[in-house]
């Protein structure tokens, strides 16, 4: 029996066909943060980058906090998604995961240690896409859309995100996941 196809929409991840050569998206895992008639965004979940939020914001709390590559869209910003439902002006994604809301209630809860890093994550810019831009993607299988929880969005290794999500889909995509991220290497 054929699985269901799961359709893009809010809280499903993206992950990249292995072939997939883009900087931004080889080998990447990209919640989706809203999928609707106006177009897609979301955030690559699993490239962290050599900086600390402190790094990037002026007079925030000293936090060894990681900062992920969300994608190549305004990456002179900084956006975030976290677990605490009491940060205002929050959008819900999916049961317990919120995207961005009031940065100074962030800070405030930081400075305060009520925030911790398995609560929340930062990203430089976005990935999104035009209206029917990810359709056209996902039939040219660019992309294989999976479920995921609010805590393997946040406390799931980054570094073996995409092969474990491959893997957890059976056989037919378990071969994805030892895919090298250079082919010219192996």
């Amino acid at each position: 029996m054929e699985k269901p196809l799961i359709k893009p929409k809010q809280g499903i991840i993206l992950i990249s066909e292995p072939s997939l050569r883009d900087f931004y998206f080889r080998q990447s895992v990209i919640l989706l943060a809203e999928h609707n008639e106006e177009g897609t965004f979301g955030v690559i979940i699993n490239k962290p980058i050599e900086a600390r939020i402190n790094d990037i914001i002026k007079d925030f709390p000293d936090k060894d906090m990681p900062v992920y590559l969300g994608g190549p869209v305004k990456t002179d910003s900084i956006f975030f998604i976290h677990t605490c439902r009491d940060i205002g002006f929050s959008l819900p994604i999916m049961k317990g995961l919120y995207w961005g809301g009031d940065i100074e209630v962030v800070r405030s809860l930081l400075e305060n240690d009520v925030l911790t890093e398995k609560q929340i994550r930062f990203f430089v810019g976005y990935s999104g896409w035009h209206p029917n831009q990810l359709d056209r993607e996902i039939r040219e299988k660019s992309w294989v859309l999976s479920h995921t929880t609010a805590s393997e969005v946040i406390n799931k290794n980054p570094e073996t995100l995409w092969s474990d999500h491959l893997r957890s889909m059976g056989k037919d995509y378990a071969i994805w996941a030892n895919f090298p991220t250079d082919p010219s290497f192996n």
